[in-house]
């Protein structure tokens, strides 16, 4: 296969009216990646070199979101919405390149299987012109029909055209489909628009090609495979179903999911054996885990690293840029931000570190922050090893912490702290003895006065 070229047609122009979202309905996202992203990683891993976007609706901003996931891929617009087949042609220029396989997919069928793609194109390589993917199911109705005739796909037959006899099939039509480069150009001109929408179908190429006396077959994959979303409780659906097939992956590697309904993952997430994941904890994208480590109930992880045997949560957030090293804690209800948080070094509870770093052995207590942001720029709080800051802390940035450093409980620090030294940042204590019970006898007084005229008031 590796020695066959291979072209993606991507067709990503609808306008997803349904999904009633101004952004394209491809754009919309499962697991942190738009759908159509997911169709693009799909075909590549199916050894597709080259991919080739149909667009439409809200053209230049699939074009920018395409520069992120797919930047070698081309683009090309299909101004009038004539069909499937219309669509494919959109990319005539690519096609007319030469390639050995095209395929043809479906931007919003995002859990489209890379193994279903590479079996079509196995059959093109044994010598089939065109390959349809399809699919088996106890209740077909609204499904075009696979009609084969010795092996062989003769017809796809829409539900409404079916006979008695065929709207009992149950092997349906996925959409997606290989065909092989030499014909496909010749195929597709070959399709008309004599149907009562007026539109080219891409399907009519199975009986053109059978006609011809080209090989036509078809491959079977699951029902999710061609999967296509049309609506928010359509993509919920999808959502779902990449949550449980990435979770049963997870445990298998090795990674112990307490309750896995209630986990979620991105496309990207990834975590090593022997890590223990505790329920309801969302894992955003760019999120890296060693070996294990520990993330307790609650916790919401993004766009961070945790090394191995780390204890997060529970109640922790994580956001972009916190770098947890080897045995490294953040305890329950505290947030860290574009900071590393050295080996051993323990941020406790009700803690805010951002723009920071957490020394080695460091012990952060709680109710501490570091104030990096005066509201137009941001600054950094070194912390250094073995440092021990005191509950209630304040740490004014920019500022550093020598190692060994001690913040006494309920400072604001300002200046920086030399290594070992002792700093307190907090106004001295007066008692004043029997002020107590002064202040009690006049509140309660002014209160009693207050509730007295408010009653003769009515």
């Amino acid at each position: 296969m590796s020695q066959r070229s291979c072209l993606s047609i991507i067709l990503a122009a609808g306008e997803g009216t349904r999904m009633k979202s101004a952004l394209p309905k491809v754009l919309h996202q499962i697991a942190g990646l738009p759908m159509v992203a997911h169709v693009v990683n799909a075909a590549e891993l199916a050894g597709s070199g080259d991919q080739a976007l149909v667009i439409g609706h809200g053209a230049e901003e699939m074009r920018k979101a395409a520069a992120k996931f797919a930047p070698e891929a081309e683009t090309f617009v299909q101004d009038k919405r004539l069909g499937t087949a219309h669509a494919v042609l959109a990319a005539r220029e690519a096609i007319s390149r030469g390639y050995d396989d095209v395929l043809v997919m479906f931007g919003d069928t995002p859990l489209i299987d890379p193994g279903a793609l590479t079996v079509a194109r196995l059959k093109l390589a044994e010598g089939a012109s065109v390959a349809v993917i399809g699919f088996r199911t106890p209740n077909p109705t609204g499904y075009g029909r696979l009609i084969e005739k010795s092996g062989k796909l003769v017809a796809i037959r829409e539900e409404k055209d079916c006979s008695e006899e065929e709207k009992k099939i149950i092997f349906c039509n996925g959409g997606l489909m290989a065909v092989a480069g030499a014909h496909v150009l010749e195929l597709l001109g070959a399709v008309g628009n004599t149907n009562a929408k007026g539109e080219y179908y891409l399907t009519d190429i199975v009986e053109i090609a059978s006609a011809q006396g080209l090989d036509v077959v078809a491959t079977e994959a699951s029902f999710e495979n061609a999967l296509g979303i049309n609506n928010r409780a359509e993509l919920a659906q999808a959502e779902g179903i990449w949550q449980a097939r990435r979770r049963h992956e997870v445990m298998l590697s090795g990674v112990t999911l307490i309750a896995p309904e209630t986990v979620f993952f991105s496309h990207d997430t990834e975590i090593g054996a022997d890590t223990l994941v505790e329920p309801n904890v969302w894992f955003g994208p760019g999120v890296k885990i060693a070996t294990g480590a520990k993330i307790h109930a609650f916790s919401h992880i993004e766009g961070a690293t945790i090394a191995s045997n780390c204890d997060v949560g529970p109640f922790a957030r994580l956001r972009p840029g916190a770098d947890l090293r080897q045995k490294a804690k953040v305890g329950n209800f505290c947030e860290v931000k574009q900071a590393v948080v050295e080996e051993g070094a323990k941020v406790n509870h009700l803690t805010y570190i951002g723009d920071a770093r957490v020394g080695a052995g460091a012990n952060i207590g709680a109710g501490t922050i570091t104030c990096n942001y005066d509201g137009y720029s941001k600054f950094f709080t070194d912390i250094g090893e073995g440092a021990f800051v005191g509950s209630n802390s304040s740490l004014v940035a920019p500022i550093t912490i020598g190692k060994g450093g001690y913040i006494a409980s309920g400072s604001v620090i300002t200046e920086d702290v030399p290594e070992d030294a002792l700093a307190f940042g907090r106004a001295r204590q007066k008692t004043i003895p029997g002020k107590g019970r002064e202040l009690r006898e006049r509140f309660a007084s002014a209160a009693a006065a207050k509730k007295k005229a408010d009653g003769a008031a009515h």
